[in-house]
């Protein structure tokens, strides 16, 4: 988690995006990163996990991750999530929560409701970290960037 904290701490310390950052693991080696490029890129789909499990893709050369766990600030949103398991991600482990992410603008709950999203299904979701996650939240707060 503390390479995800520290993918998201650049993102938005660039203006980049959200305090989101992601990295994937396979074994004990980061085979992917990355971090919230939404401002930056005015492309609504790069998020954290958008943009690691891209790069892990291009790394490992496979659009499957079977075997990969990745490590995220924030709780996926729907968008994510459905790419996590659509890659084949193994575990999830997430610092922040969805009413955390509301806790900074964010809506993901809204998604949620209108997609009738049930995280409880979810079996492979672990929130870890949460105490480092919520610092790097509060440090964003009080970032004067361009939301979105």
């Amino acid at each position: 988690m503390k390479e995800a904290i520290r993918e998201a701490t650049a993102g938005i310390e660039n203006g980049d995006g959200g305090p989101f950052g992601a990295v994937i693991v396979r074994g004990d080696e980061i085979v992917g990163r990355g971090h919230n490029m939404v401002t930056k890129s005015n492309n609504v789909i790069l998020h954290g996990e958008m943009v690691a499990i891209q790069d892990a893709c291009k790394n490992l050369d496979n659009s499957s991750l079977f075997g990969c766990d990745i490590y995220t600030t924030g709780e996926p949103c729907p968008m994510c999530l459905g790419a996590l398991l659509w890659a084949n991600i193994r575990n999830i482990y997430y610092g922040c929560s969805v009413v955390d992410n509301e806790s900074i603008g964010f809506r993901d709950d809204v998604f949620d409701k209108i997609l009738n999203v049930n995280r409880t299904k979810i079996k492979n979701m672990k929130q870890i970290d949460r105490e480092e996650c919520l610092a790097l939240y509060e440090k964003y707060r009080h970032l004067n960037k361009k939301r979105y």
